[in-house]
């Protein structure tokens, strides 16, 4: 009789092992499907979305004058062939975030916009001129806005600026990113 209980025992056992392997092989095999199930997004990204970037581009706070990046998703044709006249030009446009206010004096023109070694030269009409020379830290901010800007690019260290395609006594340094 000890025996026949014994054997019972090793019998429920067993059977308790077998079927929890069973199911515990189940799952496992479940889970790994589900891994390997194809990731379909709701939506296909589209050939326009493929060639956008995001752009910083650096504005002050109008509650503090502080600069604040602002970013902006932009179509890399607009500005594989000249980058920095295309920034340069949405900083002049001014920004769309409502707490952000614009630094470049309206009406200013991009005449040129060039590369040399690491640094660029922004040649602006004398427009660039008119910003308001009362306000305190107005010429550093918005040369900071400029450089800040443009140093977002990778090949870009410093920023020269000339009025006209000449320099300027108010603007004849070799301008660098101040954190």
């Amino acid at each position: 009789m000890k025996n026949k209980k014994i054997g019972i025992i090793f019998f429920i056992i067993l059977l308790i092992i077998l079927l929890g392997g069973y199911f515990g092989i189940q799952y496992v095999r479940n889970k790994e499907e589900i891994k390997q199930e194809e990731y379909v997004p709701q939506e296909e990204i589209t050939e326009e979305q493929v060639r956008q970037t995001i752009v910083s581009l650096y504005f002050p706070s109008k509650e503090t004058n502080e600069l604040n990046p602002e970013a902006r998703l932009i179509d890399i044709k607009e500005i594989i062939n000249n980058p920095y006249e295309k920034l340069v030009s949405l900083l002049i446009e001014g920004p769309k975030n409502d707490k952000n206010e614009r630094i470049i004096p309206e009406n200013t023109k991009i005449n040129k916009t060039y590369l040399e070694q690491d640094c660029v030269v922004l040649d602006l009409s004398s427009e660039f001129l008119n910003y308001e020379k009362e306000k305190e830290n107005q010429k550093a901010t918005m040369i900071n806005s400029i450089v800040n800007t443009l140093t977002e690019l990778t090949e870009v260290n410093q920023v020269k600026i000339l009025i006209d395609g000449k320099e300027q006594e108010e603007f004849n340094e070799i301008y660098t990113r101040k954190n």
